[in-house]
């Protein structure tokens, strides 16, 4: 099991699960919520950063604002050079490298629908060096 091979028990198991649900949480509103000292989730906390299970960044909350995502599959012969192309692209929020047939995958977002679909055509149904091109859209987020 994961939690085993990270070494997490329960307790820090619910922080994650809380931090994750809503990342501003007090040390003293966890703390409540999983029955502890707000010292002890404190040290928690920080051994979880300091181990790099869990990392607090900033973002976008896609539940909330008006944007569209997508989910572009591509098969190449050489996924490296097409994932650091793009890494340049202003729309793209992440890049993958896969196992399966598309050995990459790219997630993009904008405002505008059809930017994403004149992105995905330009850059990358033209591409001489990718042979098949797949765009999903996302609906939901869990």
């Amino acid at each position: 099991m994961l939690s085993e091979k990270l070494k997490l028990d329960d307790i820090d198991r619910q922080i994650i699960s809380l931090v994750q649900e809503n990342p501003s949480l007090t040390h003293t509103e966890i703390a409540t919520r999983v029955q502890r000292s707000q010292p002890t989730i404190g040290m928690r906390i920080k051994k979880l950063e300091k181990s790099g299970i869990l990392q607090f960044q900033p973002g976008i909350n896609f539940k909330v604002v008006d944007l569209f995502l997508a989910l572009v599959e591509l098969k190449t012969k050489n996924p490296e050079k097409i994932i650091e192309q793009a890494k340049y692209c202003p729309f793209m929020l992440n890049a993958f490298r896969l196992s399966g047939e598309h050995n990459v995958a790219i997630l993009l977002s904008s405002s505008k629908l059809q930017k994403l679909d004149n992105i995905v055509n330009y850059h990358f149904r033209n591409n001489s060096e990718i042979q098949s091109v797949s765009m999903e859209l996302i609906l939901d987020i869990a």
